[in-house]
C-alpha cells in the first residue's frame, strides 16, 4: 500500500509562532501604511485614530490572508484583529483594537457569521458602549451553500465581506456616520450570495508536517 506524502506548502520557524511572526512580517514591509500592536495582536492604520472619521474594525481566524490585516489602511479599515489559526479572536482584543481607532465618530464592526466572531465581538461592542464608545456592527452571511448546514450557525460571511470593508471604508474616508455606514453596508450584504469551494483539504500547522524550519535548517557548507 502506498503512502502520499504531505506536500510542503510553507517554510515555519514554529507552528504556534505563526501569528505573531507574520504580523511582525507585515509591520516591517508596510511601515507606511500600519502599524502592529504585538501585545493585543491587532493590526492598526499607521495614522489611527483620525479624528472625526467613523472607523472600521473587522477580524477573524489566521490562515485566509490578506483578509483582514492585508486590508488595513486609508479607505478600508482602521483595524484587524487576527486571531489562531482558523480560531476566531477574542474580546479583549476587539475591544483594544475598537479604542485604538475610535476617533470620536463611532466605530463599526465588520463580523463575519461564524459562532465565535459573532459572539465574540458582541462582547466587545458592548464592554466598548460602557466605555461611551458608539459602535454598530454588521454581520456578513452571503455563503448559500450552507444555509441550512447543521454545521454552521446559518449562512457563512464569505466574500461579500470584502466588498462591505471596502465600500463602508471609502465611505468612512469621505465623512460618512456610523449609524449610516452600518445600515448602508448591512443592506450591501443582504443582497449578495456566494457559493465557496475549495481544490484541496487544508490543514493545521501544528496537525501535519507543513515546511522546514527557517531557524532549523543548516546552509550548505555548515
Amino acid at each position: 500500500m502506498s503512502v502520499a506524502t504531505p506536500v510542503v506548502k510553507k517554510f515555519l520557524n514554529n507552528a504556534d509562532d505563526v501569528v505573531p511572526e507574520s504580523l511582525a512580517g507585515l509591520g516591517a514591509a508596510h511601515p507606511d501604511l500600519v502599524r502592529i500592536d504585538l501585545e493585543d495582536q491587532i493590526v492598526l492604520r499607521k495614522d489611527a485614530p483620525v479624528q472625526g472619521k467613523v472607523a472600521l474594525v473587522s477580524g477573524g481566524g489566521s490562515g485566509h490572508e490578506p483578509l483582514h490585516g492585508g486590508f488595513v489602511g486609508i479607505g478600508m479599515l482602521d483595524a484587524a484583529c487576527p486571531g489562531a489559526v482558523f480560531t476566531s479572536p477574542v474580546p479583549d482584543q476587539m475591544l483594544a483594537a475598537t479604542k485604538a481607532v475610535d476617533g470620536g465618530a463611532g466605530v463599526v464592526h465588520v463580523v463575519k457569521n461564524y459562532t465565535g466572531d459573532v459572539m465574540n465581538f458582541k462582547l466587545a461592542a458592548e464592554e466598548a458602549a460602557d466605555e461611551g464608545i458608539e459602535v454598530e456592527s454588521v454581520l456578513t452571511n452571503d455563503d448559500v451553500a450552507v444555509e441550512d448546514s447543521l454545521y454552521t450557525a446559518g449562512r457563512r460571511g464569505t466574500g461579500v465581506t470584502v466588498l462591505v470593508e471596502k465600500i463602508a471604508g471609502a465611505k468612512a474616508e469621505a465623512g460618512g456616520k456610523a449609524v449610516a455606514e452600518g445600515q448602508d453596508a448591512q443592506r450591501l450584504g443582504r443582497r449578495r450570495g456566494h457559493e465557496n469551494g475549495n481544490s484541496q483539504q487544508c490543514g493545521l500547522a501544528s496537525r501535519r508536517p507543513c515546511g522546514i524550519s527557517a531557524r532549523a535548517a543548516p546552509l550548505p557548507g555548515d
